[in-house]
């Protein structure tokens, strides 16, 4: 290898660090506003939870077919939420181990929020029913929810859940499953049991239980996606920092090459003058 050539070298691998540094930069600050919107929401939906749930110790299953569906199929609904790009290290990865490991493709159907679920499911032999990724976050919530809950209701799916990268920290995130529709509602319920409290509900409950249930399972969803974005953004920036580190070692090792290169040509020619000095010297 000659000096021209690993100096080419450097300067694709220089060019390639400048792309990585920028994505980095770029998906700190998304980053950062992401998780920022995932940590500021999430005790709306944690007390909005705890105040449905201890109330729900006092209603009727029969005030709200969310509770209760005993006409539906024996086949359950999934929404999927993964990333429409790469470049994002394991974040894809532990999603789809999750669901090749625990999800029968063939007898349930999937709602999709990002093209690498939709493709992978497709791969996988599942049916999707509803692909979203072409819609921004702020405004997919409404039609997905609708989605689900029209089918639920209408009896064609035993459970609704949805499975996602839960966001935990910049370095660390955890693939969940939770259940949507209905019987997380009918789990919680018989724990309040234990513990049970009395609430006043007016007008009464049979008019405002359903309303807020829907309210509850939307927020539900708008949570999954705002942590599985704010986990996406983690994982891309910690893998652009890696690539721009590897890059840096990488300029580092072809640098020393590009020096001991030199080096041996310089020593190579003044050997070579001192040899010719004395061959005319000798003469």
């Amino acid at each position: 290898m000659n000096i021209r050539t690993v100096r080419k070298k450097i300067k694709s691998v220089g060019n390639v660090k400048k792309i990585t540094k920028a994505m980095q930069m770029v998906s700190a600050i998304k980053m950062k506003k992401s998780q920022a919107e995932a940590i500021e929401s999430a005790p709306y939906r944690t007390h909005l939870a705890n105040i449905i749930y201890k109330a729900m110790s006092s209603v009727d299953s029969g005030y709200s077919p969310l509770i209760e569906n005993k006409k539906a199929k024996d086949r359950s609904l999934y929404i999927i939420i993964s990333s429409n790009k790469g470049l994002c290290g394991s974040f894809n990865f532990n999603l789809f181990k999750y669901l090749n490991k625990n999800i029968d493709f063939k007898n349930n159907d999937f709602i999709t929020y990002g093209k690498k679920a939709s493709s992978f499911i497709a791969k996988m032999g599942g049916k999707i029913i509803s692909d979203f990724s072409d819609q921004s976050v702020a405004v997919v919530v409404s039609p997905i929810f609708s989605e689900c809950l029209a089918r639920f209701l209408a009896g064609d799916y035993q459970k609704v859940m949805i499975v996602y990268n839960k966001f935990i920290s910049t370095l660390k995130s955890e693939t969940v499953e939770t259940v949507l529709l209905p019987s997380a509602i009918n789990e919680i319920k018989q724990d309040i049991k234990e513990t049970p409290s009395e609430y006043l509900i007016e007008p009464n409950a049979k008019d405002i239980v359903d309303a807020v249930l829907r309210s509850l399972v939307e927020e539900k969803i708008r949570g999954a996606l705002i942590e599985s974005q704010a986990s996406e953004h983690s994982f891309r920036m910690m893998a652009m920092k890696n690539a721009t580190d590897n890059a840096t070692d990488v300029i580092y090792n072809l640098t020393l090459l590009r020096n001991r290169i030199r080096q041996e040509k310089i020593t190579y020619e003044l050997l070579d003058m001192i040899t010719a000095k004395e061959s005319v010297e000798s003469n």
